[in-house]
């Protein structure tokens, strides 16, 4: 009998017809001098929307830690604190906690800040802090990174908690420390686990980060609709706009894809249950 031979990776079409479409839009921005001008417009956008999507999902990465911790602790206090905090933010959407964040909270943060350090104000030790003086691109990182870390908590918490049971009680049983037993057991599992969750959360803070168009934050989406507005090339403006969110999110689909066939094959030459 013949051993079974290797299952053959299936064509991604969906990708071939991805790259039709953006090669079709590459050679309209070559071939066509509006376009270049639309494109050459918008591109300075891109640093501004990587930033804002870099940072604040680093932020909410740390901040999603420390619910988690308070999440699975044995306290009952920090699981209903954390618990709290994960509830209440999923439940408000996205543009409202932005505005809430933008013209709320800022407000409230720079009255707090100067009332807590009035003697230093006072002394001339540190500046006074103004409204209009704190950075509406870092309102809206605040903003992405509170809402952001509710969702990626409960991931963290699904990926930890879908570790076999058994295999922990048997790592103490074998005299591993607790962070012994994180490392080497849980966080192999639980980190193959919570990759592609985690990856969709990046793509879809990306996308998120068109919202902070609306706070005035030169990103892709607001140079479009200035640039739109004042040229009424809406058609060619917007299919720039959707280009550039496209390339940088199916970009990082693919690297994802990638990091997982590569954690796979690493948690299997290890021996470790996936």
């Amino acid at each position: 009998m013949q051993p079974a031979s290797p299952k053959k990776r299936e064509v991604p079409f969906w990708l071939l017809a991805a790259i039709l479409l953006a090669a079709i839009v590459f050679w309209s921005i070559i071939a066509d001098e509006g376009y270049q001008t639309i494109f050459n417009a918008l591109t300075r956008g891109v640093g501004t929307t990587l930033y804002v999507t870099v940072v604040a999902f680093t932020l909410s990465v740390l901040l999603a830690g420390v619910v988690v911790i308070a999440r699975v602790s044995s306290s009952r206090i920090l699981r209903e604190i954390a618990t709290f905090y994960i509830e209440i933010v999923r439940g408000i959407p996205m543009l409202v906690l932005l505005f809430y964040i933008a013209f709320v909270g800022a407000p409230w943060f720079v009255e707090a800040y100067n009332a807590l350090f009035s003697p230093l104000i006072e002394a001339g030790l540190i500046p006074k802090m103004t409204v209009r003086g704190f950075d509406f691109t870092w309102r809206a990182i605040i903003a992405l990174m509170i809402s952001y870390s509710a969702f990626i908590a409960e991931i963290f918490r699904a990926g930890i908690e879908a570790v076999d049971r058994g295999q922990i009680e048997a790592a103490k049983a074998l005299g591993l420390s607790r962070r012994h037993t994180f490392r080497f057991i849980i966080a192999p599992q639980a980190l193959r686990l919570i990759l592609p969750p985690m990856g969709n959360e990046l793509v879809a803070m990306i996308k998120d980060s068109a919202l902070v168009s609306v706070l005035g934050v030169q990103d892709i989406t607001q140079l479009g609709k200035v640039y739109s507005a004042s040229t009424f090339k809406f058609f060619e403006t917007y299919n720039i706009v959707a280009f550039l969110y496209l390339v940088m999110t199916i970009s990082l689909t693919l690297v994802v894809r990638w990091l997982e066939r590569i954690m796979g094959r690493s948690i299997s030459e290890r021996g470790v249950k996936p």
